[in-house]
């Protein structure tokens, strides 16, 4: 089988395979992990704590982090922090100049970026450990689940076990990049939403079959649906539009000459340039107006509370669409320098055609980048909140659910894609057919 041989291609491949395993590895321990509650918390007790965090943003919330929210673990936090520094940080580089001056200086500002992004995350996990342990009790935690009691040792140890265990989560995100295959923050968050589908898939399964409630028929209905939402993700994760591009050439006498036989080129533009990252920051921000409006005791602010902790609701969905489109534009125009596509265009003597290199380059280019990003905006939005019609309109449990598009699906398609792309372009190095593509292997030149 082609897949058969493509596997044996990837494990014959020395630094492939080494960074496939040391992948795994990293994953393992992060897994491991999710499942070792805090010092002083009787694991036992916390049936009613999974309860409470089945459904709405605590769902959610638990499903980014693998379930370890659910078991108060060393990692209940995850990697959301890390998350939500990375979000200051890019929001704040349009109004600092400090900021937007490191994003210029190449290889030594990314670097500097970085260990600011880290710092932000320890102060950002200081203050939600917490609020975790504070909600604890109020989702269903019993007193006599805290064996060291609700003191001070019990909250000053959990907050440094908290902080620390973040601090770990990102560096094993950090190592999985630059040891591993992939983007190691998203393949955290990646594995940590496939850890959920099963429990999730048995839950429907047994909701359809046993109680009588649709039987295999509709079973067979909801996953012809997800294949059909997963097509649909794979081709906004993949679809480009193509620019032609032509090269010119100086002749002896110095002179440009253009429309080079055989020079045309295409520059690749995504409908979708920003991946899942629109996804992510967006539930990220969802995360605040129901926690800010809830310190209040009102009436106004508790029904406000109430619609946008409802991730299946008609207002939650409204405003999660909104922001999607918002970050699609805003991560857009800070990934795809449309000023530097044109300044290389025409260093290099290329040249798009019927427009003037230069600055009318950079204008058609990021006019061009407008129209296909409103599009791709729509439709990411569109399979965002994808679950909240599958729930409402075909009845779907809201566990499995969150499966059928949203921030679950698309982060899986996305990074799964990503992930792929990585591994075949080392199977194209050493000159064997790609995961993506078909044919017969070619012969590896020593």
């Amino acid at each position: 089988m082609k897949f058969i041989e493509t596997l044996k291609n990837i494990w014959k491949i020395e630094a492939l395979r080494s960074r496939i395993i040391v992948t795994l590895g990293f994953l393992l321990v992060y897994r491991f992990g999710a499942h070792i509650p805090l010092p002083g918390i009787d694991a036992s007790q916390l049936n009613q704590l999974a309860d409470n965090t089945q459904s709405g943003l605590l769902g959610l919330l638990n499903a980014f982090t693998g379930g370890a929210f659910a078991k108060a673990s060393i990692l209940a936090l995850g990697i959301m922090p890390y998350i939500s520094a990375s979000i200051v940080v890019q929001l704040m580089g349009i109004a600092v100049p400090y900021l937007q001056k490191l994003q210029k200086e190449g290889e030594s500002g990314r670097k500097r970026l970085n260990q600011i992004t880290r710092w932000l995350t320890i102060a950002i996990t200081l203050v939600q450990a917490p609020s975790y342990l504070a909600s604890l009790p109020a989702l269903g935690i019993p007193e006599s689940a805290f064996l060291l009691g609700y003191s001070t040792l019990f909250w000053t140890s959990s907050i440094i076990i908290l902080t620390t265990g973040t601090v770990f989560a990102m560096w094993l995100g950090e190592k999985i990049t630059d040891k591993g295959i992939g983007n190691g923050i998203s393949l955290l968050i990646m594995v940590g939403i496939i850890a959920r589908m099963p429990v999730a898939f048995i839950q429907e399964f047994s909701s359809r079959v046993t109680e009588s409630n649709g039987g295999l028929i509709l079973i067979l209905i909801e996953v012809i649906i997800w294949l059909l939402v997963i097509m649909a993700s794979i081709m906004l994760v993949l679809a480009v539009r193509q620019i032609p591009v032509q090269y010119a050439r100086r002749s002896a006498t110095g002179v440009m000459e253009k429309n080079v036989a055989g020079s045309r080129q295409y520059i690749p533009l995504k409908l979708n340039a920003s991946g899942v990252m629109p996804i992510i920051f967006a539930q990220a921000i969802m995360f605040i107006p129901a926690a800010v409006i809830g310190l209040s005791e009102s009436d106004t602010a508790q029904s406000f509370t109430a619609a946008l902790s409802n991730i299946f609701g008609f207002w939650y969905n409204l405003l999660f669409a909104v922001l999607i489109i918002l970050f699609t534009y805003f991560y857009t125009a800070i990934t795809v320098p449309t000023n530097k596509m044109a300044d290389d265009l025409k260093r290099s003597g290329g040249f798009i055609p019927g427009i003037r290199p230069g600055k009318e380059t950079s204008e058609y280019l990021d006019k061009i980048m407008s129209q296909i990003t409103f599009p791709g905006s729509l439709f990411l939005a569109l399979i965002a909140i994808m679950p909240a019609f599958v729930v409402n309109i075909v009845g779907i449990q809201q566990s499995w659910a969150l499966f059928y598009g949203g921030t679950s699906l698309l982060i899986l398609v996305g990074v799964a894609i990503d992930t792929l792309q990585q591994v075949n372009s080392y199977l194209l190095n050493k000159h064997y057919d790609g995961l993506m593509k078909t044919g017969k292997n070619r012969k590896a030149i020593a």
